[in-house]
């Protein structure tokens, strides 16, 4: 519970600082935002401008088109997001400015036209790049070097994410779907600005934490200055790597807001035992449901295989990760055997794709947010943690693109694909793990004492 003896910013609250769940509530309504709107995106583009809830009428192709672009953009802005945090402002007042630009763009995308539309999705571009990387880098700098609670910190704001994630779809996407499309990108605008006001109002723990590094005499000056030792190179050189990964398993990941919703919506069967249809933006929710579910799950069988002596390694966990989340397009292979010989396939097909690639996202994700606050240089942290959004959101680039070839290979090709070569790339990055290990130097070794005041 929380001790207050302490300053607001030293602060514990159930066995972790009280900071994080400042950061906890503010991420969780930023990505409430966030997922609204993409569970409506490529339903609403493809909607017919003449039906009773127009939309823009165009193809599933282009439609997914634009998506890549669009989610590829929000990670890449995370790019110059990093280096305005690094540099000029700080990691803790970029978030700030970040949910300024957010609250913005999704209060213009209630506005009912193709110009404010863009508009929206421009100034969201921004603030996601403004606060994205920063928030997630502000976690790591919570707790001390070494501290084992790090990667369950990041577990649970992973489940602050998610929290999110699982409510926008469900409301968002039963508003914009049934009754208006701008609606739904309303509600997810009065979500950020909710996000902004705990942000706002919990600074005060969030003392210290994500503040810009000042340069306070010539020696600090010259230590900041000083070129990266052959072991923070080495360090950097494997998060380029991991980088590649997140890009592989993001670019199948991703096919949940592209060519999975659209398959929802078109070749599933969405009655609910008779009594009515399900939304086809709702089956967006499943993943984040299965990730409140099982993250501290996931996060307390990880911990425990390594207090064991077994492989619990980053890298191991991230291709473990891909390997389990790949497994899970074997679902979506086998509903789309079953459209092809009736005409439609179940939900649980989409079901049970949403859990395996929930348990690969465990595996991997947040890890790989803990990974880069353990391996990355202090000066450069804020800039490495845009690299790794930025590596997402080209992930979701190549996302767009594998979705646009089902329209000319087909569902059942490009499923199986990604569920066969997947699984040997997870494979091949295990086989590769030993070399790979040398090059942290150990970072993430020690990880036995839990450093308090």
């Amino acid at each position: 519970m929380t001790n207050i003896s302490k300053p607001a910013h030293k602060r514990e609250l159930f066995g972790h600082p009280a900071g994080l769940y400042i950061l906890f509530f503010t991420e969780m309504w930023e990505r409430f935002s966030y997922y609204g709107m993409r569970a409506l995106f490529t339903l609403f583009l493809v909607s017919e401008t003449t039906s009773k809830n127009p939309g823009f009428g165009w193809t599933n192709e282009e439609a997914l088109s634009l998506y890549g672009w669009y989610t590829m953009l929000v990670y890449v802005a995370s790019i110059p997001g990093g280096w305005l945090a690094d540099r000029v402002l700080g990691q803790k007042k970029t978030v700030m400015v970040g949910g300024v630009l957010l609250c913005i763009g999704h209060s213009i995308l209630a506005l009912n036209s193709e110009i404010s539309f863009y508009i929206g999705c421009f100034f969201i571009i921004l603030g996601v790049g403004g606060l994205k990387p920063n928030i997630s880098s502000m976690v790591g700098g919570l707790y001390k070097p070494k501290d084992e609670r790090r990667d369950l910190g990041f577990y649970i704001f992973y489940m602050g994410i998610n929290i999110g994630g699982f409510a926008a779809p469900i409301i968002c996407g039963y508003v914009g779907e049934q009754i208006n499309w701008h609606y739904g990108f309303g509600l997810a605008a009065i979500g950020m600005f909710l996000g902004q006001i705990v942000y706002i109002w919990g600074q005060k723990y969030l003392k210290n934490v994500g503040d810009l590094i000042s340069v306070k005499n010539e020696k600090d000056r010259k230590i900041l200055e000083k070129p990266l030792t052959s072991i923070e190179k080495d360090r950097v050189k494997v998060l380029l790597l991991s980088f590649v990964l997140i890009i592989l398993f993001w670019a199948a990941f991703e096919q949940a807001g592209g060519l999975m919703n659209l398959y929802a919506k078109e070749k599933t069967n969405r009655m609910f035992f008779g009594l009515g249809e399900i939304p086809a933006s709702v089956f967006q929710s499943v993943n984040s449901f299965f990730i409140i579910t099982l993250a501290t799950v996931v996060g307390t069988l990880w911990l425990k295989w390594k207090h064991m002596g077994k492989e619990a390694s980053s890298l191991f966990k991230m291709a473990v990760g891909i390997i389990v989340m790949a497994l899970g397009f074997g679902f979506m292979s086998a509903a789309s055997v079953q459209y092809e010989t009736t005409g439609s396939s179940a939900m649980y097909w989409l079901i049970l794709a949403y859990l395996f690639h929930t348990v690969g996202e465990l595996c991997a994700s947040p890890v790989s947010l803990s990974f880069i606050t353990k391996l990355a240089p202090l000066k450069y942290a804020s800039m490495i943690m845009g690299l790794y959004w930025a590596a997402t959101g080209l992930g979701n680039k190549v996302a767009g693109e594998i979705g646009k070839l089902a329209q000319d290979l087909g569902d059942f090709e490009v499923f199986t694909g990604i569920a066969v070569i997947w699984t040997l790339i997870g494979l091949v990055v295990i086989l590769l793990l030993k070399p790979l290990k040398r090059l942290t130097h150990g970072a993430e070794e020690g990880e036995g004492a839990v450093a308090r005041d």
